[in-house]
């Protein structure tokens, strides 16, 4: 683990200043408590993620799960637009194409613009067992709630949703990619 990150992810972001932490301890543990609670969710969101890649198919590792949800979302895209939007290796994301294709979920064919790049699509087979895996988590999550009033699930999917595109105008700003 990285100090500082309980989920052990490396430390990328800048350097924010603390000055303003020590003036409220209250709003100082308000982040904190957030710090945490998103650092297990993320834990736990990576867990999740492989389990599920080895629903869609066995061997696959939750990398190409994440891969194959980005395809069948924003898709078809070259191989290296997939690389910068996971901010992953090419090497990495190139293992996990191969055995999204070989698995079938994947169709890989050469750009019309450009031969030499590959264009990557989710094929009939990965969007239907994508979606199925996606309904079920999804009634997981009703299941789950069901006790929450529809105002409270509907705020923190837009709180989420705030938080996402802070994230993302974040990464936008260091030039760090995005993912999805």
């Amino acid at each position: 683990m990285t100090p500082g990150n309980p989920d052990g992810s490396p430390h990328v972001e800048e350097h924010v200043s603390t000055a303003t932490t020590t003036a409220d301890p209250a709003a100082h543990e308000a982040h904190v408590q957030l710090e945490r609670e998103i650092a297990l969710l993320l834990r736990r969101a990576r867990a999740i993620q492989g389990r599920l890649a080895g629903e869609l198919h066995s061997g696959l590792d939750g990398a190409a799960y994440g891969l194959l949800v980005l395809l069948d979302d924003a898709g078809p895209l070259r191989a290296s637009d997939v690389v910068v939007r996971l901010g992953l290796d090419k090497s990495t994301v190139s293992r996990q194409v191969a055995s999204l294709v070989d698995a079938g979920l994947v169709d890989r064919v050469a750009d019309p613009d450009d031969g030499r790049a590959q264009v990557l699509s989710t094929s009939a087979e990965g969007h239907r067992r994508l979606s199925e895996i996606r309904d079920a988590r999804r009634a997981r999550w009703e299941a789950d709630l069901a006790d929450w009033p529809t105002d409270d699930v509907a705020a923190l999917g837009s709180l989420l949703g705030r938080l996402n595109r802070l994230g993302e105008a974040r990464e936008a700003q260091m030039g760090t990619p995005t993912q999805g």
